[in-house]
């Protein structure tokens, strides 16, 4: 164990006699640090989970070749049997709190807020809460009424606040994944159906999903939205197919979706800035075919 620097404030970091590591859940220590440039801590090894929660500054946390740069309202787990090293930053040195605990379930828990040896680092910046948690369990620490239950209630809230910020994250990309599937579904369903006479609301029929929701995921995806997606998609199938010359405007107009060649003629046009009989003599054919977008 090295330490380089001194500690400007430090509080708690007790270890609780006769902590039971075979409870479902039980205390080891607690603290807080405001630490000078450079304070270190390690190389060093633990015999029980340790959560660091970084208030202010910013420091470095090594497990094995990885390095992870920690900064305000981001924390990093310590798991038992594990080698690690954590220095303060030179220039914005921080100030943390931490919590030590163990018990039967303590891996359980950390699993389910995304937490384990492979990916120790959290964020949690949505409330004050993990801090006023932290803080509340320092002050029990402090005081011998009733401190066991203390102590074990709040950790037991504070495991249960990042297990619900996980949820969140896992929500959100869960999300995400939804969202970029239904635009794949629609972008097939176009490339299968552009040729005949469909709509926005077919399309969002098709994928099982409201039409204002398909329009929301175009905007997020595209910046466009679905009806302007399946025109632009129809006027560059149309470019590719004025290069076959034995195709006329109608049979073109036809094939994108439009049995009305006037009315095909004025979204190209209105797309392309030329009518699609210019459009043909100013782009004869030519190997190699290209879309016009």
């Amino acid at each position: 164990m090295a330490h380089a620097g001194a500690v400007l404030n430090r509080v708690g970091s007790t270890f609780t006699p006769g902590a039971l590591p075979s409870a479902d859940l039980a205390f080891y220590q607690c603290g807080t640090e405001a630490c000078e440039s450079g304070h270190s801590f390690g190389p060093a090894v633990r015999d029980h989970f340790l959560i660091h929660y970084v208030h202010s500054g910013s420091g470095i946390f090594r497990v094995g070749e990885k390095v992870h740069h920690i900064r305000k309202s981001e924390g990093f787990l310590i798991c038992p049997g594990t080698v690690t090293f954590y220095q303060a930053d030179d220039r914005r040195p921080w100030h943390y709190s931490w919590v030590g605990f163990n018990g039967t379930r303590a891996a359980d828990y950390l699993v389910e807020a995304g937490l384990d040896q492979e990916h120790p680092v959290f964020r949690y910046d949505k409330d004050t809460q993990l801090a006023r948690l932290l803080a509340g369990i320092i002050d029990a620490n402090a005081r011998p009424a009733a401190r066991s239950l203390r102590i074990l209630g709040l950790l037991h809230l504070l495991l249960a606040r990042l297990v619900e910020q996980q949820m969140v994250t896992v929500g959100h990309s869960r999300s995400e994944n939804r969202k970029e599937h239904y635009f794949q579904k629609a972008v097939q369903y176009i490339g299968l159906n552009h040729s005949r006479r469909i709509s926005v609301r077919q399309i969002a029929d098709y994928i099982g999903i409201d039409r204002t929701y398909l329009y929301s995921i175009f905007k997020s995806i595209l910046g466009k939205s679905p009806e302007d997606y399946l025109i632009a998609f129809r006027m560059t199938k149309a470019c590719e197919l004025m290069q076959d010359e034995t195709l006329s405007i109608g049979d073109v107009s036809r094939s994108v979706g439009y049995e009305d060649p006037l009315l095909f003629s004025k979204m190209f046009k209105k797309y392309k800035y030329l009518s699609p009989s210019a459009y043909r003599k100013s782009h004869p054919p030519r190997t190699g075919l290209e879309g016009c977008l």
